[in-house]
């Protein structure tokens, strides 16, 4: 471990001392699993409690994950039900959908917070910063702290402070909410989740570590790292492929010849 990423790691010690009791937003993905974790360690089992969402927008394999982090970091956890599909502004997806989700689950979030006296934190970091994070506008007005951010961490120390602790999320790939498959502009329904879920399993089952399956209306454009193409088009697995996807609802099966590429329905 570098010396920078060290001192660092120190600043974030220092913060969560002074926070003392800390509530985190934790979605069982790299950068809070690497927070809680250092929150467990710093201030101590009685001082932490993890929350994670659950709605329509979380894969199921994911609540998995999340479960298995906390047993391994035995501290106190909740799965808390969060409710953004029935918003209009949410199911509309409109480019800033990513705030109503937010406010959702922040909304639901301070109010523990505030009765167990603890601060609400994510794992907000400073990779994030050139990212489209809409929903860090309801972090500003439910006033959740980032510690991470406030430390400088960024992905990459991140990952290598989590291999240091021997975490199973250091190389876990990002995984955002199955919304995030969905153009914008077009509606975010339960059944098109569920349906997008079903065709990513399909993928994984074939041995794909990141997939992502990009829903637009009848057609399912599959997108593996660009490593991986090749494996996905080969005869022994591309049309056995094509017929498990459509099995979930799609008239057309695509891989994207792009590769995965994080974000992309974030760009014009």
């Amino acid at each position: 471990m570098s010396r920078k990423i060290h001192l660092r790691y120190e600043q974030l010690q220092n913060a969560l001392r002074r926070q003392k009791r800390v509530l985190v937003a934790f979605s069982g993905g790299c950068d809070s699993a690497f927070l809680l974790a250092a929150a467990r360690r710093e201030l101590g089992k009685e001082a932490v409690l993890a929350v994670t969402a659950v709605s329509a927008s979380l894969a199921a394999r994911e609540k998995k994950s999340a479960e298995h982090v906390v047993r391994l970091l035995d501290v106190q956890h909740l799965f808390l039900q969060t409710d953004e599909l029935t918003n209009p502004s949410y199911s509309a997806n409109p480019s800033n959908r990513c705030f109503f989700c937010k406010d959702e689950l922040f909304g639901k979030l301070a109010p523990i917070a505030l009765e167990k006296d603890m601060v609400l934190i994510d794992g907000y970091n400073a990779s994030d910063r050139a990212d489209v994070r809409p929903g860090l506008q309801a972090a500003r007005a439910w006033k959740v702290s980032h510690p991470l951010d406030a430390a400088d961490l960024d992905k990459r120390s991140i990952r290598v402070l989590s291999r240091w602790m021997g975490l199973p999320t250091w190389n876990k790939p990002a995984s955002p909410c199955l919304s995030s498959r969905i153009p914008y502009g077009r509606a975010v329904t339960e059944k098109i989740l569920r349906q997008i879920e079903q065709a990513e399993d399909a993928v994984r089952a074939e041995g794909f570590k990141i997939v992502r399956v990009r829903h637009y209306g009848d057609e399912a454009r599959v997108e593996v790292p660009l490593k991986d193409l090749a494996r996905l088009m080969d005869e022994n697995c591309w049309p056995n492929l094509v017929q498990r996807v459509a099995a979930c609802g799609y008239a057309r099966v695509i891989a994207d010849p792009r590769g995965f590429e994080s974000g992309r329905l974030n760009k014009p």
